[in-house]
């Protein structure tokens, strides 16, 4: 069965465009979900909306949006004044740019959504946009009105058809100086940065989503197979954390390398030691 669209419009540059559909590139309806269950009963609870000064409940018709100015002091917004803040849709994703994926962060990155063409007649400008694309190995910046807001795209060839992310506004985006100012400014150098190198070249490898399980869905999974089956819940040990203090250690460690260090250092003191002790001919001299 085809997938449901999540949106459908055009996507338009310059005087080229052609009738679009969206659809979710990511999904969490294949997780294991729970209701909320009265532990008495068994029965299923509802969410009310409650008075937080009477206690009574609000019906849906009495629910309405308030900024707070001050504590408990809020401007009342009507549904009517929400819904005109909506902008217009004229249903375009309009191309203000074309430009390298790598010049944006990838922090600003939001949702990927799939984009094809809605209509057997959409074909030929569809393919044009995705090939001129691929070969100047340029994303697309496009506008349009998504889910009631107005949203930035980066969108780029995948395969026979292209992928839309929505980006992050600037103001979502939290500043990265504020996260890394208590970071210290340390140099690495020598047979740190060396070690360093010769981990990670030897760690080097590709993605596959595949090779990568949510344990905890995992871990759910097993839980209510469990108890379905009548069968004891194990109980998980404490994992084991090794304690390493010695970065120099740890680095060799990681290569592989601790051992060689241990030969090598009883290589040397056994060197030295013969060294100092005197040959049996000097012995005899003697």
């Amino acid at each position: 069965m085809s997938p449901r669209a999540q949106w459908k419009g055009y996507l338009k540059f310059g005087e080229v465009s052609c009738a679009v559909a969206l659809y979710a590139a990511v999904s969490t309806s294949e997780r294991i979900s729970f209701h909320t269950l009265n532990r008495e009963t068994g029965n299923r609870v509802r969410r009310e909306f409650i008075d937080s000064e009477t206690e009574k409940p609000v019906s849906r018709e009495d629910q309405v949006k308030g900024y707070e100015l001050n504590k408990d002091d809020y401007i009342v917004l009507e549904p009517e004044e929400v819904a005109a803040a909506v902008p217009e849709s004229d249903k375009v994703l309009h191309v203000q740019a074309f430009l390298a994926c790598s010049d944006i962060d990838d922090v600003y990155f939001d949702r990927p959504y799939y984009l094809a063409p809605s209509a057997p007649a959409a074909g030929d400008a569809f393919a044009l946009i995705r090939e001129g694309m691929r070969a100047g190995k340029v994303a697309a910046i496009a506008r349009t009105v998504l889910f009631r807001r107005l949203r930035t795209m980066m969108i780029r060839a995948h395969g026979k058809g292209l992928i839309a992310t929505t980006l992050n506004f600037d103001y979502e985006v939290r500043s990265a100086k504020e996260a890394f100012e208590d970071v210290p400014d340390i140099k690495i150098k020598g047979e740190m940065l060396d070690l360093a190198r010769h981990i990670i070249a030897t760690k080097k490898g590709r993605f596959d989503a595949s090779e990568f399980d949510d344990r905890y869905e995992a871990a759910l999974a097993d839980l209510v197979k469990a108890k379905i089956e009548g069968r004891a819940i194990p109980q998980r040990k404490p994992a084991k954390v090794a304690e390493v203090t010695d970065l120099m250690k740890a680095l060799r460690q990681s290569a592989g390398l601790d051992g060689q260090s241990k030969t090598r250092a009883k290589s040397r003191k056994a060197t030295k030691s013969r060294a100092a002790s005197p040959s049996r001919s000097q012995r005899k001299a003697s």
